[in-house]
């Protein structure tokens, strides 16, 4: 992340380098989010850059949440963060709700995005489907949110996966526009932060789709609140194919399940995929998935348990969000004040 920051491009050199991200809690944790995002988040951390991460439960419900679901979604996701590594001490770690400014900057995004980028977002037309009509508006327009999310802490880099990278550019447009209307060069062009194996996490029941929460069969991911047991019985019943594992990558073509594995052992062990093939190439399946549940049991059952204790304590939790929402309010409300001055708007002082 230090290489990062120091090679962004000029139009950003003035801003302090500062990373942002979220999470929507809209579900149980899984692999993927730990491997593709949440991991990434503690290395990052570490790097002396600035670090804020979110809880974005105003995204949760572009689509239905029962509240008290939410609520306790919202507290597994800061619990599962903080098991993970993340230091509320080190990090902002707060929820969006809790931090207005995030939604007063949605809307004077909301008058700068052009409704032809929003026809453009992918991701809208996957969630809504056939029922777009249908479709609340807040569904439609996230990604003017997720902009304010960003730009409302002149984060210079935020870290995601391949399928965020149309929404990430949307917000540099936006960034791009406001600076031209207002001739301004006040909004940083954020750059994407996409590294490192298994950002992408696959379906263990499907290697052509991503491992979700949303999906209807529990044996197709690996939750993060999985004891040990579980999660060595979902690795051992992950579908395969019959043949050995090659000695190099180019063997893995065709072979999204086989390839998705090799991955997360990868992920998991902090080796490339061609380390991890020259030690098993030549392996049956049969060997080599205990040797990935080991594997995995020892690196994300701690994580379970500490995040179920941490689940016993709710109110410790909402401490750690509350103090996390002052200190992300601290940067975002001047440059709330400073985007009003330069609209035009009138505020008392």
């Amino acid at each position: 992340m230090e290489d990062a920051a120091q090679s962004q491009s000029t139009p950003n050199a003035a801003f302090t380098p500062r990373v942002f991200s979220g999470i929507q809690p809209s579900g149980g944790l899984t692999l993927g989010n730990y491997l593709g995002a949440i991991r990434r988040f503690v290395d990052m951390q570490e790097s002396g850059v600035q670090t804020i991460y979110c809880v974005v439960d105003m995204h949760a419900i572009t689509v239905w949440q029962e509240p008290q679901a939410l609520l306790r979604q919202t507290r597994e996701l800061t619990a599962g963060y903080i098991a993970a590594g993340l230091d509320p001490e080190k990090s902002i770690l707060f929820n969006q709700s809790q931090v207005a400014e995030h939604a007063q900057l949605a809307w004077i995004f909301n008058c700068v995005v052009r409704m032809g980028w929003m026809k453009r977002m992918t991701q809208f037309k996957d969630k809504a489907g056939k029922n777009a009509e249908e479709a609340s508006l807040g569904l439609f327009g996230y990604p003017a949110l997720m902009a304010a999310d960003i730009l409302a802490y002149h984060a210079t880099h935020v870290p995601v996966g391949e399928d965020q990278k149309q929404h990430l550019e949307l917000t540099r447009n936006t960034a791009a526009k406001f600076n031209h209307d207002y001739g301004v060069d006040f909004f940083p062009m954020t750059e994407p932060v996409i590294e490192g194996t298994a950002t992408r996490v696959m379906s263990l029941r499907d290697g052509s789709k991503k491992m979700s929460k949303s999906d209807p069969s529990d044996a197709s991911r690996i939750n993060m609140t999985d004891d040990a047991d579980t999660i060595a019985r979902k690795i051992r019943k992950a579908r395969t194919d019959p043949d050995p594992l090659p000695s190099e990558d180019k063997g893995l073509e065709d072979r999204a399940e086989a390839r998705n594995l090799v991955n997360i052992y990868a992920a998991l062990s902090d080796a490339t995929v061609e380390d991890v093939l020259r030690d098993v190439g030549g392996k049956q399946f049969s060997e080599f998935k205990p040797m990935l549940a080991d594997l995995a049991v020892a690196k994300l059952a701690p994580i379970s348990k500490e995040m179920a204790r941490l689940m016993e304590q709710p109110d410790e939790i909402d401490r750690v969000l509350g103090r996390g929402a002052n200190r992300a309010r601290e940067i975002a409300a001047p440059i709330l004040h400073r985007t009003y001055d330069i609209v035009g708007m009138l505020r008392s002082t």
